[in-house]
């Protein structure tokens, strides 16, 4: 084989072209932007040329430094085919599941035992999907996601509902309920979600009129809003469909009918091209998961 550059400076330097940063390509390679630097500068050393042509900061690619990065980008995507490709095709397949962090911390993970026992041909990769965020289908095979259904270019199945009731442990409720009507939860420790429009909402619909509602801990997640009602901190409005354990054991309680977010739901979301290896296993996948909401 001919004598290359070395394979770090070659990544460096496609990822500085791709983007037109250093920085960027620091982030992206999760090295320093001086690491970046260095190993460009060692490519170029290689070269006895310069492949970017500096003023300042800025950077831009010379004509060389062009041709080379285009060859690059080509080169790693079909190494990056190749090793998905292979890694995909021995004789148990790997289902690729992104799911948002609500949903497999709270739903799937507690389940996927039942799976595993029923289908142990099919090994299982879960992956986190970030509310609001595309899901690259090139990588994940099935996903559930929250949202109103209307995504493109995939296939949506409605899965679990999402509207938002407020529950609370069962021993803050016998320290500090009865919380029988809407408007006695005006004297809970409300727990909030990211901010505070949740709760304002509930009151809405549940007829309560308030005058601002007082101070409560806002939690960056569902799962750490979770927490904090499993702890007794207070009331939390969380999707009863999520909490389903949590409220067969006793764990949680739920106080009132009155729901927000009512037109938000959990989705399964599919390509509509997968490679035939994966069909079957999508599919006894996807079928496990509506069964498993039917037979609750």
């Amino acid at each position: 084989m001919d004598k290359l550059p070395p394979l770090t400076a070659l990544r460096s330097f496609e990822a500085a072209a791709r983007y037109g940063s250093f920085s960027q390509a620091a982030e992206e390679l999760c090295v320093t932007q001086s690491a970046v630097s260095h190993q460009v500068r060692q490519l170029e050393a290689w070269f006895g040329f310069e492949l970017f042509q500096r003023n300042g900061r800025r950077i831009s690619v010379t004509e060389k430094g062009t041709e080379l990065a285009t060859s690059l980008t080509e080169a790693f995507g079909d190494v990056a085919r190749t090793c998905r490709r292979i890694s995909a095709s021995d004789d148990c397949p790997t289902l690729t599941v992104a799911a948002i962090p609500s949903v497999a911390t709270c739903w799937l993970i507690p389940r996927l035992t039942d799976f595993w026992r029923r289908h142990s041909g099919v090994r299982v990769k879960l992956l986190y999907a970030i509310h609001g965020a595309p899901i690259d289908f090139q990588d994940v095979d099935i996903a559930i996601a929250y949202g109103e259904g209307d995504w493109t270019g995939v296939q949506v199945t409605p899965f679990l509902a999402g509207a938002a009731k407020p529950v609370c442990s069962q021993q803050y409720l016998d320290d500090h309920g009865p919380f029988t009507e809407p408007h006695y939860l005006l004297d809970a420790d409300l727990l909030h979600e990211q901010n505070r429009r949740g709760w304002e909402n509930w009151f809405h619909n549940a007829g309560v009129a308030t005058d601002g509602l007082p101070p409560g801990p806002v939690f960056e997640d569902f799962n750490l809003l979770r927490s904090a009602a499993l702890a007794g901190h207070g009331v939390a409005l969380c999707a009863p469909t999520l909490l389903a354990d949590d409220l067969q054991t006793g764990r949680l309680v739920q106080l009132s009918d009155v729901a927000v977010q009512a037109s938000f739901d959990y989705y399964v979301l599919e390509p509509h091209e997968l490679p035939g290896d994966k069909l079957d296993a999508r599919d006894l996948f996807k079928n496990w998961l509506l069964d498993q909401v039917d037979s609750r």
